[in-house]
C-alpha cells in the first residue's frame, strides 16, 4: 500500500491476488516507497499468513531487518513445505508470504539506505511525480545516490529469494 491508501485506496492488486491464490511467495520485504504497517494490515486482512525466514522482524528489502515484527517465523524450507501441506489438507485458498532477508553480506546499512530513500522521496514530491512514474523514479534514483550498490543488492537477493523458492519446492515434492 502506497502512503495515503487510506484515502486514495491506492491498494496493490497483488495483496488481494494473495489473499486468493494458494501460493508461497518468497519476497525480501515490501518495497521502501510502501506504507508496510498498512500493507502487513491487509495481507492480514486477506488472510495471508506472513512467515519470517530464519528472521523475527520484517526484511526492509536492502537491508535485513527493521523495526516491525514479523507474526509467524520459521527456519527451513522443511518446514514451510510441512506447514503448506497442512494448509493444503485444510483446504486454505489464501497465499504465504515468506519474509527473506538480503544475505548479510549484500546488505545496505539501513542508515545509509534511508538517506538515499529521503532523499529519493523528497525529489518525487518535488517534481510531482506519481502513479506509475513512480516505481522507475525511485529505483533510477536509488541506484544513482547508491553508485550503483543498489542494483548490486538487487541481483543478490532476487538469487536469495530462488534459492529458497527453490529449497522450499524440493522440500514439497519429497
Amino acid at each position: 500500500m502506497h502512503a495515503g491508501a487510506e484515502t486514495s485506496f491506492d491498494v496493490s492488486a497483488d495483496l488481494t491476488e494473495l489473499g486468493k491464490t494458494d501460493v508461497i511467495d518468497v519476497a525480501a520485504g515490501a518495497k521502501a516507497i510502501l506504507d508496510v504497517p498498512k500493507t502487513l494490515e491487509v495481507l492480514e486482512t486477506q488472510g495471508v499468513s506472513v512467515f519470517g525466514f530464519q528472521t523475527d522482524t520484517l526484511p526492509a528489502f536492502w537491508t535485513r531487518g527493521s523495526d516491525l515484527a514479523i507474526p509467524l517465523r520459521l527456519d527451513s524450507a522443511a518446514d514451510f513445505s510441512e506447514f503448506q501441506k497442512v494448509r493444503d489438507q485444510l483446504g486454505l485458498d489464501a497465499g504465504l508470504l515468506v519474509a527473506n532477508p538480503i544475505p548479510a553480506e549484500n546488505e545496505i546499512p539501513a542508515d545509509v539506505i534511508n538517506g538515499y530513500i529521503r532523499t529519493a522521496q523528497s525529489e518525487m514530491e518535488t517534481r510531482g511525480i506519481s502513479g506509475k512514474e513512480v516505481t522507475p523514479f525511485f529505483l533510477q534514483r536509488i541506484f544513482e545516490l547508491s553508485g550503483g550498490e543498489s542494483l548490486k543488492a538487487n541481483i543478490a537477493l532476487v538469487k536469495n529469494n530462488a534459492r529458497l523458492t527453490a529449497e522450499i519446492a524440493v522440500a514439497f515434492h519429497t
